[in-house]
Order: structure tokens, then sequence, then C-alpha cells
């Protein structure tokens, strides 16, 4: 027996040995062969719905109690700087992605010179604020903190009977809170803000929160702050209206599932001659309303009336707010008609068991192929005019199990309220044409815009500085060249160059190669390596595991480090989105490394596509389980059978009853 149990465990050693070599992390930027996951687990959260996840972004949605008037613009006196209509536009990039982080973020330069800071794009805010440098109870952020005292243009905003002040009554100050009890406070300054180099609106004073203090959610988030869309007298928008730079009105345009990105336009464009609109009520609250109506399933009408979604704010358009939040019954009938279409789909739990998600595998992991699967839905406005959602407009991907979406519409609680987040909107132009009570919606291409439309200053890909359209380096936008443009946005000088990216969408993502130069020399940074990519993966947000050295050279004092980043171990490609993010936070010097390793550049970038896997690949762990197994099981099978058969011998078996076998006697020897 023992014999045998030593036999099968020496059979059984080298395939473990085989399989623990497979599962170790490999040098180069190979993907990992597991089944693919999703990007991050969707962020979430409504005023009601109880998911909560540490350090993520709650949709901002503040309550009315807390929107104080600041500065007494009417709209009465709004309204003078309508009369031209030639007002240049600001033209902004969006970065981040809805699901991956909660929000969208755009760049803004504050001060004299100017300090550069990653803001959160909402129509539910009023207030746009960054941290200030006096302000010992705020989180670490993607940047610094503004420093009022390097700005040769910041003013205070001296305490006035048009502001809240504060104690000693000498500077105005602010306060907001919001839907998930986070809290920013801080005081007004005026600074210049200007808005990158892809606008033609020249840099600008605008009065914004000097943020002293901050909680919750905005404690732990990773952008800076807040830029404000919403109507109020301290809101960018109003601000800019009631100088008369702009026009009375802004754009967004938010990036598709896996891709993220988009863009931003404050002040007016030309609209495209198919966009609809639905009338938006400025005197209904403080938030952009539109007229819902009605919710088609499959082209079939829910039956419900037209008066459920005017409750209480009624139906709100909200970017901060990451999903959509349904009144009770609408909810009910939304999510029964959905179920009723989906019959080749299996209803599964959600990627996280808390939360009573409603989710559905058997789908393809292609977006491109998911509408195959789960019906359009339409809402119908009051001018009977049709919003068509796709099913990226209205499901997430499930973070454990590939090919699952699970449903991005929650019940809103008690609040009869029905609250459309970003997700509704993705692809989609969304116009919010303030001068005449409406907003448009336009379906597009976003993380494509500029070049779709043939938008004057458009980033080109034929002029990038890229030797392939896989192979970049960052380099500024340039002029499309082209006449027929319908926002007429040529670009402007600003404080800082924004850099194009252009990722191949056709390829899932297997690694990126990243060359960057360090400013130390090669023996210093030598033994320091390990502790410099530990600092990367966790800076970039990346499991250190997914971070690999490739390469390492020296010339001079000045060192270049080749690295990588490959999916992790649950996932076999890296997302358009985090690719992205990955890349431009490196090239735009977002990421700040320890003084000890100097300054860095990236020299350069690549992305590699995900390796086209045999089954064994994707299935070999299970497979070489199974192998093993039998053989052991064989090994022992055969051990006790031997031993039996050995113990016979010595021991043979008779029957009591049966008949002796007659043996033949010998002669004895003499």
């Amino acid at each position: 027996m023992a014999m045998a149990l030593a036999l099968a465990l020496a059979l059984a050693l080298p395939f473990f040995l085989f399989l623990l070599f497979l599962s170790c992390p490999s040098s180069s930027p190979s993907p990992s062969p597991s089944p693919s996951l999703s990007p991050s687990q969707p962020i979430l959260i409504p005023p009601s719905h109880p998911r909560a996840l540490p350090a993520m972004f709650f949709p901002l949605f503040p309550s009315p109690r807390n929107s104080s008037t600041i500065f007494s613009y009417s709209s009465r006196r709004l309204l003078r700087s309508d009369s031209n209509s030639s007002h240049p536009s600001a033209r902004m990039r969006l970065y981040d992605d809805l699901l991956s982080r909660g929000y969208y973020t755009t760049q803004l330069w504050i001060g004299t010179p100017p300090q550069k800071f990653a803001l959160i794009v909402d129509t539910g805010s009023t207030v746009t604020y960054v941290p200030c440098s006096s302000c010992e109870n705020c989180g670490a952020h993607q940047d610094p903190k503004f420093q009022p005292e390097l700005s040769k243009t910041y003013q205070p905003v001296k305490c006035s009977l048009d502001c809240d002040c504060d104690q000693d009554r000498v500077q105005c100050i602010y306060e907001r809170q919001y839907a998930e009890m986070s809290v920013t406070s801080g005081i007004l300054g005026e600074d210049v803000f200007s808005f990158g180099n892809l606008s033609e609106l020249s840099p600008q004073r605008v009065v914004f929160g000097c943020e002293t203090e901050e909680t919750g959610d905005l404690y732990r988030q990773h952008a800076d702050g807040i830029i404000g869309l919403g109507r109020g007298d301290l809101s960018i928008v109003d601000q800019l209206v009631y100088k008369g730079v702009i026009s009375n009105s802004f754009s967004l345009c938010y990036g598709g599932m896996d891709v993220g990105g988009g863009a931003m336009v404050l002040g007016g464009i030309s609209t495209p001659s198919d966009m609809i609109f639905s009338y938006s009520d400025p005197t209904r609250s403080p938030y952009y309303n539109i007229e819902l109506k009605e919710i088609h399933v499959a082209g079939k009408k829910l039956a419900l009336k037209p008066s459920i979604f005017d409750g209480k704010f009624g139906t709100v358009l909200d970017s901060g707010t990451t999903y959509a939040y349904l009144p009770e019954k609408v909810f009910a009938a939304f999510k029964d008609a959905i179920m009723k279409e989906l019959h080749s789909l299996k209803q599964i739990t959600g990627p996280v068991a808390n939360y009573n998600d409603t989710c559905f595998s058997g789908a393809s992991s292609a977006v491109s192929e998911i509408s195959k699967k789960f019906p359009t839905v339409e809402l119908v406005f009051g001018n009977k005019q049709k919003l068509v959602l796709s099913p990226e407009n209205y499901l997430f991907r499930h973070s454990k199990v590939e090919g699952a979406y699970c449903l991005g519409i929650f019940q809103n609680g008690a609040d009869p309220t029905t609250l459309l987040g970003g997700i509704i909107v993705r692809n989609t132009l969304v116009t919010y044409d303030r001068k005449h009570s409406k907003i448009g919606f336009w379906k597009t291409n976003c993380s494509k815009l500029w070049e779709k439309l043939h938008v004057t200053g458009a980033p080109s890909p034929s002029q990038s500085q890229s030797p392939s359209p896989s192979r970049s380096s960052p380099s500024p936008s340039s002029s499309s060249g082209k006449d027929n443009s319908t926002f007429k946005i040529p670009p402007a000088l600003a404080p800082d160059i924004t850099p194009t990216y252009d990722l191949p969408e056709e390829i899932e993502i297997g690694a990126i190669s990243l060359d960057m130069a360090l400013s130390v020399n090669y023996s210093y940074l030598r033994p320091r390596l390990v502790q410099l990519l530990e600092f990367m993966a966790k800076e970039l947000e990346v499991n250190g595991s997914q971070v690999h050295l490739l390469d390492f050279s020296s010339e001079g004092n000045s060192s270049l480090v080749r690295w990588a980043i490959v999916p992790s171990r649950s996932a076999t490609y890296i997302s358009n989105v985090t690719a992205l993010n990955i890349i431009s936070r490196l090239a735009e010097h977002r990421v700040t490394i320890p003084e000890a390793f100097g300054n860095y550049r990236l020299v350069q970038w690549e992305v590699k596509p995900s390796l086209t896997q045999t089954w064994w690949q994707q299935h070999y762990l299970g497979a070489l389980m199974s192998v093993i197994m039998l053989i052991i099981v064989g090994l022992l099978a055969s051990g006790i059978w031997l031993w039996r058969r050995r113990h016979q011998r010595f021991v043979p078996y008779q029957p009591v009853d049966g008949t002796a076998r007659e043996h033949e006697l010998q002669p004895l020897q003499s």
C-alpha cells in the first residue's frame, strides 16, 4: 500500500509543478488566460438605494434646502446676453467613465500662472469648487490643492448682503450637502478660469468655491472637485452667460459602454437637424427636467398614467447621477416588461450578494451584439417625440460573469421623482438649451464626436505623431481642415496642450507597453525598480501583479524604464476606458511620483491585442486538475488491487464446506 501511494505521488508531482508554473505571473505582457471579467464594479447609487462602495462617488443630487442664494443674478438680467448669437464656446474633453468611476471629469485651469484640476461634470450642482491649500480636512485627490497665494489674479469675495458670510463677516462662504450626506464647504474666491486649447473662449474671471472642508464620498473621490452646471447664481454657466461671453446653453456627450470619454461645450452649438427635444420648465425646480409621458419596451407601451412621471420634481436629468431611478410602480412595470422579452437568457444573482440587482447571463460580451438579446426602450415626451434607448443605455456589465448584464435602472424608494442619470444618455449628445427652455437629444458616438461632426479644430488621427494606430506618443490636437463644420469651434491658445490618444476600437487590449524616462541615474534607480513599479500600480489603481518590468537602460544621468500593464488574473483584456485613463494620466503628468525618482516623462506607449485563446488555454486549470485526479484515483485503485492480490497468496480463501483438493503423496527421502 505504501509503495502504491508513493508511486502515485511521484507520478502526480510533475503535473502539480507544471500547474504551479502556469499559474505564476509571467514577466512578459501577455494576458491572463482566465475567463474575461468586466471593468471595475459599477459605482451606483441613488438617493434612496442602500448600495454603497468604499472610495466611490455617489450621485450628486443636492437637497434644495442647501441651494441657498449667494448672488442675485435674476433670469431677467441674464436675458441681456442672449441678443448676440455669435458668442464663442468653450469646447472641452471629458475623461474617465461613468461606471468605472461613477462620473465624468473635465480639465480646468485656475489662476495666474494656471493650476490644473480635474472636475466632475455635474448638472445637479450649482457651485464649482476645488480644494484650497488651507484645507486640513480634504482628501488626497488627483491634483495638488489650489494655492491662492501663488495666483496673481486671485481675489477673495468680500462679505455683502448678496452672500452668506463667515463669522467675522469678512468673506463670502458656501456650503453644499448631497444626497448621500457628503458635505463640501469653504470660502468664495474669484480668479481666471482657462478652458483648454480646444476652446475658442478666452480665459474668464469666475467666482468659485475654495474648499476648506469635505466629508464622505467627496473626501474619498479621486477627482479634485466639481464643475457646477446647474441653475443657480454660482453656476459657471450662469456666470458666463451673465458676463455675455457665451450664449445661454451648454452640451454634454458621454461615451458608451467600455469606451468612456466624450465632450462638453459651454455655450451654444448648431444643433443637428434630427435632434429631438423636450420642454424643460426652468421654474419647476433647480434641476433640469423633461416632459416624460410614456415608456415603451420593445414597442409596447407600459400601462401607466402620464402623471406618474410628474411627481415631486418631475423627471430630472442629472449628469452627476450614475444610474436611473424610477417611482415604484414605474420600475415594477419596466422590469416586468424587460423580463418578458428575454426568452433565451437566464436570470442570475448580481455581482454583490448584498444588492438585489436584476441580472441575466447568456448574452455576448461584445457591446454590438447585446441588442440582439435585449429590447430597445423608448422615452416618449410631451411633444410625442421619442428618445430611443439601446441596451447600453439601461444595462451595466456583470463584473463576475462573462456575457452577463444587469439592469442599471432601480426603484427610487418612496420618492416619486423620476431621476435619469448618465447611463441613460451614453453615446447621446445632450444640449441644454436654457434660452429656449428645452433639452435636445441626438444619438451619436461621443468618443468620436468632433471627427464625426467635422468640427473645425477637431483632432485628426492622420496628423498624430504616432507611427501607427496602435502605437502613439502624446501629441497636440490639430485642425481637421474641413469647411463643412457643424459646431464652428476653432482651437485657441490655452495654458496647456490637450493631447489626443487614439486607441484601436476593434481589438481587445491584452497589454499596455510604456516607455518612461526618469531623471535619475542607472545605479541609483536599479535597486529601487520594484518600489517604483509598486508605486505606479497603486497610483494607477491596478493590482501589483498586473505590472511587469520589460527592460531597463540608462544614458548619462537619466534612465529609461520599459514596463507593461496586463489584465488582472480574472480578466482576458483591458477595457479601452481603463487603458485611456492610464495613458492619459501618465502622459499629462497627472501621476505624482516620489521626489527620490526625480521627474518623469512618458516617451512612448503601445497597446497590444489580447491573444486569441484556444479551448485548452481557457480551461487548462480545470482540465489539468481533472487529469491529475484521474491519475491519482487510478493509481490508488491499482495499488489497492495489487495489495489484495498479494494478500490472497498468503491467506488463501477456502469455503468451509468445500471439497478438499487431493494432494499427491511424495516418497520420503532416505
